[in-house]
């Protein structure tokens, strides 16, 4: 995807009248407010267990600048911030000098029901644009954002403009979801999207040696996003422009990160000493610092451009709205503390007597912490204003169009429940065209292999603008790639975390902008524990979506043990927020599709997780009643997480299958009646549902426990085996609901390549390997 440029935003900014002075005093009473939460937190409020609080001081300090800039100066309403974890006590603090945020919060860091211990939308009081703590992850989330909005802007209206800001930190480029963002090439023309990386060059346990900023500047460069590095503040340049100055320059530049931080630590007798080196520049540059006194030494040697507001704000001057912008600012980690430069400062906490010492630096009240500026006062009148700034209006939630329950069409003959997502989805656009016109779904270059290209055909792909498609005037392309604004199909790299991670932010437009999208998901079943994090990321921070992990399990057995999942049924059964199906009939997956979709864009929906198979099935096995009312009734058994497939009288045994078993379940349970032996059959479709209505039953939960009864009537109570082409204890737990004898039968090791009657018998879940464990459990 490419995506048109945006004009404009530098010169749209809205300019308050600040003052150097007054914008000073906002920076140090940022950083006061936010060492004093994490003091209070840890220091001041009682701590019976005595377990660590913690809260990352240094790590706030260093971006204190930084976020006072971009608050107070640079942001509109339009814009959103993803605030680095560490630094969540900066944006309280500003939020709290905002008027944003009530003063009784500010007691209450990592307290129960208080300020969370990272930024969060759903569960922090104050406003909080991305939910970060997913080191790397909440770095990612604007990019994604940035596209939600333009999808929403062409496709509905209403998004409004604005920038995308990440605040970095250096340690956050280790990680590898970052970069897999970064390199789309669908981020490339985001002229939105302004990152601004912390570089303090210290990790969690020490002084990073080899930090390579300029290998950093390259890698985005080669990305194609604009590069300003802002080193050193307006006093070190000055310095700079003396006799000497440029061996000074030099000599910092080249110095290694270790020994930059030691001279941090130094009073100015030893940076005198140290700081010249023994090169050849080295009595130039003694000569140049023996005429500064020892305060304006020490504020020089300090002085790096992410802490310097005059070269923040130049720097902002410079962003180019036309492609992704990086800000790498150096800084120092804890600047301004005691604890400023400490190789082991990241989770140390201030003393009681360091924290006073703070306070007379700062001319602050340790006994009367929370102080906010005078209304008369310059500092004052700024955060007024910047607060008016920035006022965004109450985001009104739109309703979602309605969601049929059922389409009506009984598939028949011989389908794969992969192939019925397509289906499912066209039927929706014929039957409902208000509700598909919301539907967005997104891929990782499989659109074709999971069935999607009729779908795909049908609404196109999207693009802000319409571009050719060169095989329209093939015959034999059977995929048509037509790119246009009204498209409702997006497909990025081979990258899974990138896919969930713009699903979760197609999946929040209803709390951002108030339009509803139902965002769905298609990857391979095999890489879904790939993007397990920051989908579970995107569903804490508010994102509804579905995702469908197809093919599923060793029934794709010609692929071998590489692309077999085996865990995927339990990471459905345990995801918070997430309403898990693994449809056995084509009938199951409309029905539960459509069920999950009505559960999206809403304050009380949540997400869903969908396993499909590529095994054919007939679908006659399904029995669907033709009775309306009974048609009904399996639906609504479908969607609650099971029903009952085969009763049979006098019945000894129970068979409890699960998506692509469904078949050898049946097979099993008619040679056991061939035998003398009565068998029902139970098809579970959502083992998190049942599990839940367990809970509910046990009064542990608010849901509903009433189709346990229908699929297991404590009258009909037999021993049980489960079978499910995934891990066993998926299906375990359901023998304790009368309590009966078990068995059961899943995947528990790699997978092998072969036929399906070779892989299905080497795990032991073929006809044969069902029917003998039913028999073990009879008397």
């Amino acid at each position: 995807m490419n995506f048109p440029t945006i004009i404009g935003n530098s010169d749209q900014l809205i300019s308050i009248s600040t003052t150097p002075e007054a914008l000073v005093e906002i920076e140090k009473r940022v950083l006061w407010l936010a060492t004093s939460m994490i003091h209070h937190a840890n220091r001041v409020r009682p701590n019976p267990t005595g377990l660590k609080v913690g809260g990352h001081q240094a790590s706030c300090a260093s971006m204190v600048s930084i976020m006072t800039s971009l608050w107070f100066e640079q942001l509109r309403p339009g814009d959103r911030v993803s605030v680095k974890p560490h630094a969540s006590p900066v944006l309280h603090g500003i939020n709290y000098l905002l008027g944003e945020l009530e003063e009784k919060y500010l007691t209450t860091l990592r307290e129960f029901g208080g300020l969370q211990s990272y930024p969060s939308r759903s569960k922090d009081p104050d406003p909080v644009d991305y939910s970060t703590g997913s080191v790397g992850i909440g770095a990612t989330a604007p990019i994604w954002g940035a596209i939600a909005r333009r999808y929403v802007d062409t496709t509905i209206g209403g998004a409004g403009t604005g920038r995308q800001y990440s605040l970095v930190g250096d340690a956050e480029l280790d990680e590898g979801a970052v970069w897999e963002a970064i390199l789309d090439t669908s981020v490339s023309e985001l002229g939105e999207i302004v990152w601004i990386v912390d570089l303090n060059r210290q990790s969690l346990d020490r002084v990073v040696p080899n930090i390579a900023a300029g290998r950093l500047e390259a890698m985005f460069a080669a990305a194609g996003w604009q590069v300003i590095t802002v080193k050193f503040g307006t006093l070190l340049e000055s310095l700079f422009t003396r006799t000497g100055g440029a061996s000074l320059r030099t000599r910092i530049l080249d110095m290694p990160n270790p020994e930059y931080q030691r001279l941090l630590r130094c009073s100015a007798e030893q940076v005198r000493g140290r700081l010249p080196g023994d090169g050849p520049d080295a009595a130039a540059i003694a000569s140049l610092i023996a005429g500064l006194d020892d305060d304006t030494l020490l504020r020089a040697i300090r002085n790096l451009g992410g802490h310097d507001l005059d070269a923040l704000r130049a720097a902002y001057a410079q962003i180019d709205d036309t492609r992704p912008t990086v800000i790498i600012a150096y800084t120092i980690k804890g600047r301004g503390l005691p604890t400023q430069g400490h190789p082991q400062n990241h989770s140390s906490l201030l003393t009681v007597e360091q924290y006073e010492q703070l306070a007379a630096e700062l001319g602050m009240d340790p006994a009367h912490p929370w102080a906010r500026f005078e209304a008369g006062s310059a500092a004052g009148r700024v955060c007024a204003a910047t607060a008016d700034r920035l006022r965004r209006e109450k985001v009104e939630f739109g309703t979602p169009p309605a969601i049929p329950t059922d389409i009506g069409r009984t598939p028949s003959g011989t389908s794969t429940t992969q192939a019925a997502l397509g289906r499912a989805l066209l039927d929706l656009s014929r039957e409902a065209p208000d509700a598909a016109k919301r539907v967005v779904t997104v891929s990782p270059d499989v659109s074709s292999t999971t069935n999607l290209a009729g779908w795909l055909n049908k609404v196109g792909v999207w693009s802000p603008h319409e571009r050719r498609n060169w095989f329209d005037d093939d015959a034999e392309t059977i995929m048509h790639w037509r790119e246009k604004p009204t498209g409702q199909h997006m497909e990025l790299g081979i990258a899974e975390t990138n896919l969930v991670g713009l699903m979760g932010e197609l999946g929040s437009t209803w709390s951002r902008w108030g339009q509803p999208l139902f965002p769905i998901g298609v990857m391979y079943d095999p890489f879904v524990e790939r993007a397990l994090e920051p989908w579970s990321y995107g569903i804490y921070a508010g994102g509804q979506s579905i995702l469908v992990g197809t093919p599923s399990g060793v029934t794709l057995a010609a692929e071998g043990g590489a692309h077999q999942s085996i865990k995927t049924p339990s990471i459905g059964l345990e995801q918070p927020g997430c309403v898990s199906y693994e449809p056995a009939f084509a009938i199951d997956v409309e029905w539960t599709l459509l069920d999950s979709i009505s559960r999206l864009g809403r304050p009380d929906g949540s997400s869903s997780y969908l396993r499909l198979s590529t095994r054919p099935v007939d679908q006659n096995l399904a029995a669907v009643p033709t009775d309306p009312a009974a048609r009904e009734r399996r639906r609504r058994q479908v969607v609650s997480g099971g029903y009952p497939l085969v009763r049979r009288d006098g019945a000894v045994a129970t068979i409890v299958a699960m998506g692509a078993m469904m078949t050898e379940a049946l097979a099993a349970a008619d040679r056991l009646e061939q035998s003398g032996v009565a068998a029902d059959v139970v098809c579970v479709t959502s083992p998190g549902l049942l599990f839940e209505a367990i809970q509910a039953r046990q009064g542990r939960g608010s849901g509903e426990s009433w189709i346990l009864d229908q699929l297991f009537p404590a009258d009909r109570a037999t021993p049980i085996v489960t079978v499910l082409d995934g891990h066993p204890h998926t299906l375990a737990f359901l023998a304790g609901i009368n309590q009966v004898r078990s068995t059961a039968l899943g995947v528990t090791k790699f997978g092998q390549v072969g036929s399906l009657d070779d892989v299905y018998r080497y795990h032991g879940i073929d006809t044969d390997s069902i029917l003998r464990a039913a028999l073990d459990l009879l008397p």
